[in-house]
């Protein structure tokens, strides 16, 4: 596929995951995409609670996870299952190009 065809999301795909030689390490090229490009804190829902995003990192089984948090209590939520918001933070894209990484 020539870089004119690709998608902007098959883009930054070729771009998180170009010297990567397994799925582990693509994970990590997703992650510091994210974590370089992604304007975090964010406010979004989950379950129709109000949240904020502070971070992403990668969980115990290495799924990327965003920290979300509400008063006082702190939870990690796959971005995979993130709902972003209306207006989304800027480096959306890069969970939007892992999202469609995953399929």
């Amino acid at each position: 596929m020539s870089p004119k065809s690709q998608s902007p999301l098959d883009a930054l795909i070729e771009r998180a995951t170009v010297d990567c030689y397994n799925e582990d390490e693509a994970i990590t090229g997703f992650l510091t995409m994210m974590q370089d490009h992604l304007v975090v804190p964010f406010r979004t829902e989950v379950f129709g609670v109000e949240v904020i995003v502070e971070e992403v990192d990668l969980n115990a089984a290495d799924e990327i996870v965003a920290i979300c948090s509400r008063d006082e209590h702190r939870q990690p939520i796959a971005v995979v299952d993130l709902p972003l918001p209306a207006n989304p933070p800027e480096g959306a894209e890069w969970i939007e190009a892992y999202r469609r990484w995953r399929g």
